[in-house]
C-alpha cells in the first residue's frame, strides 16, 4: 500500500493525516481535523467525515508523486462499540453517532470520497493510540506496554510487541479498564474530565465547564487536593494490571495528561511504594498518535497478526 491514510473519530471531531510507512511520520500539510456533531443525522455525520478525509486525499494527490491507480488505504481509529472486522458501527445508547448504529462504514462512506479505489481497515481507537505511542517510543526498550488515555471517557490498551492483547489471564477482559469496578463505581467515573468536575464542585461548592484544564489554571489548595487524590486513585487501580501483565512501559495521552505537572510525580511515588518501577511516557498529542497507530493496520505482517481477532464491542 504506497499511501496511507490515518483518521481518528472523537465524539466530537475526525482528524485525518497522510503517513508514510518507511518512518511513521506525518507527511506535510496532509493534516486535516474538524468538528462533528455526533448527535446528527447519518448523512450529516458521513458527509463530514468525508469532507476531511478528502481534504486529505486532495494532498496527498497534490504534493506527490501519488500514480491515481494505486489504492489508498484508509485506517481508522474508531470508539466502541463497533465491529471492526466487518467495519460496522454499533453506537447505541452511548450518546454518540447513534444515527450510524449497524451501518457499514465503508459502504456509507465512498459514494462521498473523491475517490473510489481505497480500501478500508478498523481498529479501536484506545488500542490505535497504544500501537501509535510505541512506534513514537522506540527509545525506550519496552515490549509489553499498557496505554491509557486521560479525557472524557477512560480509554485502554494492553500491548506485546504492538500486538493489542484484548484476551488472557494476564490482561483484563475486551482488554478494557474502563468498565472495571473501582471504589464505589467504575473507573470510568473516577479516571474521565467529570470526575475532576465533580470533585471541583463538591470541594468549593463552584460549577466549572471549562474542563481539567480550567480547574489545573487554579492554583489553590483544592486543585492540588484533587489532583493528590486523582493520582493516589490511578496509582492504586493501575497497580495490579500493571503487575499482571508484567509492563515494561505506561503511556499515558488524553487531555487530562496536559496536566501532568499536577499528578505525575505523585503517581511514580506510589507505584515505587509499590514496588513498581516502570517508565511512564506522556503523550500530549492524542489525536497524531492514534492516527499513527491506525496507519499501521496497513502493515501487513501486523495486519495478518490482528485481522482474525479483531474485537466487536
Amino acid at each position: 500500500m504506497a499511501i496511507t491514510l490515518g483518521v481518528d473519530i472523537g465524539g466530537s471531531h475526525i482528524s485525518s493525516a497522510a503517513v508514510n510507512s518507511n518512518d511513521f511520520k506525518i507527511f506535510s500539510q496532509t493534516y486535516f481535523s474538524g468538528a462533528v456533531d455526533s448527535k446528527a443525522s447519518k448523512e450529516v455525520i458521513i458527509k463530514k467525515w468525508a469532507e476531511i478525509i478528502n481534504q486529505t486525499i486532495e494532498a496527498v494527490i497534490s504534493t506527490s508523486d501519488f500514480d491515481t491507480e494505486e489504492t489508498i488505504g484508509i485506517a481508522f481509529s474508531m470508539p466502541g462499540p463497533f465491529q471492526y472486522e466487518t467495519g460496522i458501527a454499533m453506537f447505541e445508547g452511548n450518546d454518540k453517532y447513534e444515527a450510524l448504529y449497524n451501518v457499514s462504514i465503508a459502504e456509507a462512506l465512498l459514494p462521498y470520497l473523491s475517490t473510489e479505489n481505497v480500501s478500508f481497515r478498523f481498529l479501536n481507537d484506545a488500542s490505535c493510540f497504544g500501537v501509535g505511542g510505541s512506534l513514537m517510543e522506540k527509545s525506550i526498550a519496552a515490549d509489553k506496554v499498557i496505554a491509557i488515555t486521560l479525557g472524557t471517557g477512560f480509554g485502554a490498551a494492553f500491548l506485546d510487541d504492538k500486538i493489542p492483547v484484548t484476551n488472557g489471564s494476564n490482561v483484563p477482559d475486551n482488554g478494557c479498564l474502563w468498565d472495571k469496578p473501582f471504589n464505589e463505581s467504575i473507573a470510568d467515573n473516577y479516571f474521565s474530565t467529570r470526575w475532576f468536575l465533580k470533585q471541583y464542585e463538591s470541594s468549593t461548592g463552584k460549577i466549572l465547564s471549562g474542563g481539567v484544564k480550567e480547574i489545573a489554571a487554579i492554583e489553590d489548595i483544592s486543585t492540588a487536593e484533587i489532583f493528590d487524590d486523582f493520582a493516589a486513585n490511578l496509582s492504586e487501580f493501575l497497580a495490579p494490571y500493571i503487575i499482571n501483565f508484567d509492563a515494561d512501559l505506561l503511556i499515558i495521552g488524553g487531555n487530562i495528561a496536559k496536566s501532568q505537572q499536577l499528578f505525575l510525580s505523585k503517581v511514580k511515588a506510589n507505584l515505587k511504594s509499590k514496588n513498581i518501577d516502570l517508565p511512564i511516557s506522556i503523550i500530549e498529542n492524542t489525536e497524531k498518535t492514534s492516527i499513527l497507530g491506525s496507519s499501521y493496520l496497513y502493515n501487513e505482517s501486523f495486519w495478518e497478526q490482528i485481522k482474525t481477532e479483531l474485537p466487536n464491542f
